[in-house]
């Protein structure tokens, strides 16, 4: 009956975070999904990697497949993230703090919200064209840290709404059991990378440590400028630690 359970709870996580197809017949269980944000991330990372495996098989030049990468990034998440991350600019871009939540809970996006979207498309792009090796282990890395720094987020800071979207989240989040657990879904594969590259374990750590700190300010920085968090701003938390740790990765570690 547990492993049911957990069945039920991760393929409601999969049918939340992404667009993946789940069988009407299934007895989703949103209640905890939180917790599988995580290894989610890694799923969706490592189905990234496998196409660009394919175009690279293909031959296909690295921008171009950098950019398919990108838009499928958006599209097999239903640009669910990309939507918080456009929100949150446009109540950072109100200089009442009272007023920003109203802001955020507009269906319009204004010019701030653009620029935002156009910033992290074109750095997530820009990065991974840089990033000529590993990608297969990248992506699934990147993936699945962005969204541990939305588990961390959810846990350590205060929601904003009562009756929001991702107020649920919170609620049924256990800590630290489930920052543990996504934590451990990270290592693990960063373990496995470790293992087949044995020679490149330091630098493997560095990052490691590096996109650890990364998802843990983003999160700290949303909560500094709101007060706490919402919906949005949990997007906002994934969009931009992605951005940031593809950077991370374009930076040689010797």
């Amino acid at each position: 009956m547990l492993l049911l359970n957990n069945l039920n709870s991760l393929l409601a996580a999969l049918a939340f975070y992404t667009c993946c197809p789940i069988p009407t017949n299934f007895q989703l269980d949103f209640a905890r999904i939180a917790r599988w944000a995580p290894a989610i991330g890694l799923l969706l990372g490592g189905g990234l990697g496998l196409v660009d495996l394919g175009l690279d098989w293909l031959q296909m030049p690295i921008l171009t497949r950098s950019g398919i990468i990108v838009v499928l990034w958006i599209w097999w998440t239903g640009g669910l993230h990309l939507d918080g991350a456009m929100d949150a600019a446009d109540g950072l871009a109100v200089q009442d703090p009272a007023r920003r939540l109203t802001v955020m809970t507009d269906s319009v996006t204004g010019a701030f919200g653009a620029m935002v979207a156009v910033v992290i498309i074109l750095l997530k792009t820009c990065a991974l064209t840089a990033i000529t090796r590993d990608r297969a282990w990248i992506l699934p890395l990147v993936a699945g840290w962005s969204r541990w720094g939305q588990v961390l987020a959810i846990a350590l800071y205060p929601y904003l709404k009562a009756q929001g979207k991702g107020a649920f989240h919170r609620q049924g989040l256990r800590v630290p059991q489930d920052i543990l657990l996504g934590l451990a879904f990270v290592l693990a594969v960063t373990g496995c990378q470790i293992y087949l590259q044995p020679a490149n374990w330091l630098a493997i750590c560095i990052r490691s440590i590096a996109s650890c700190g990364i998802t843990a300010l983003t999160g700290y920085y949303f909560h500094r400028r709101f007060g706490g968090h919402t919906g949005d701003t949990y997007g906002a938390v994934v969009e931009w630690t992605e951005a940031f740790i593809l950077c991370l990765w374009t930076i040689p570690v010797t």
